[in-house]
C-alpha cells in the first residue's frame, strides 16, 4: 500500500513525465483513491511549490526544464571573466562557487550569474570591493553548480571549459561530496 506522500511523488513524476495533460479520473483509478483524494493531493503538490496547471483535460506541470552539473575548475584572477563568459555564452548559469580548503572546510558563495551583464557586475564588486575571489584561498581550485536547459548544454559548456584548460578532473570523493 502506498502512503500519501509516496503517491504525490508519483503523481508529480507521472505529470512531469507525460507529454499531454493526465486526468484527475486516471490519477484516481491507477491509484486506486478517489477523484476527491486526487484533488486533495494535487492542492497538498501546489502548496510544495509545484505549479501543477489544471485543464479541462486533465493536469500539467509548469516548471522549467533544468538540469545541473558540478564543474571542477582552476585559473587565475584574470581568467574570472573568460570562465564565466564561457559559462553563459553557451546558455549556462553559474549558480554559485564552492571550495574546499584544508583547515576552514567546505564554503561556498551563491552567485547565480546569468548573462555577461551579471559577469560584469560580478567582477565589478571584486574589482572595486576589497575582497579577492573565493578560489584564491585554495590556490585558484575552486567548483560551480552550472545550471542549464539541457544536458547537450552542459556538455558544451563542458568542452569549452575543458578547452581552455580550466577544466580538472574530480577524484571520487568530491563526486560524492558535490552529487555530480
Amino acid at each position: 500500500m502506498m502512503t500519501g506522500s509516496e503517491r504525490r511523488t508519483a503523481i508529480i513524476n507521472q505529470i512531469k513525465n507525460s507529454t499531454v495533460p493526465v486526468s484527475g479520473k486516471a490519477l484516481a483509478a491507477q491509484y486506486a483513491v478517489s477523484r476527491q483524494v486526487i484533488v486533495q493531493d494535487i492542492a497538498l503538490i501546489r502548496a510544495a511549490g509545484h505549479e501543477i496547471i489544471s485543464t479541462n483535460r486533465g493536469y500539467l506541470l509548469n516548471e522549467d526544464a533544468s538540469v545541473q552539473r558540478t564543474f571542477k575548475v582552476k585559473h587565475t584572477d584574470a581568467q574570472v571573466e573568460e570562465e564565466l563568459y564561457s559559462i553563459v555564452d553557451l546558455g549556462g548559469s553559474v549558480k554559485n562557487v564552492m571550495v574546499n580548503h584544508r583547515v576552514y572546510g567546505h564554503m561556498e558563495a551563491e552567485l547565480n550569474i546569468t548573462s555577461r551583464r551579471k559577469a560584469a557586475e560580478f567582477l565589478d564588486d571584486i574589482k572595486t570591493g576589497k575582497s579577492s575571489p573565493l578560489k584564491n584561498i585554495t590556490s585558484d581550485y575552486h567548483y560551480h553548480v552550472v545550471e542549464a536547459d539541457s544536458e547537450e548544454t552542459l556538455d558544451m559548456i563542458e568542452a569549452a571549459l575543458r578547452e581552455k584548460g580550466f577544466l580538472l578532473e574530480q577524484e571520487e570523493w568530491e563526486k560524492k561530496q558535490y552529487y555530480v
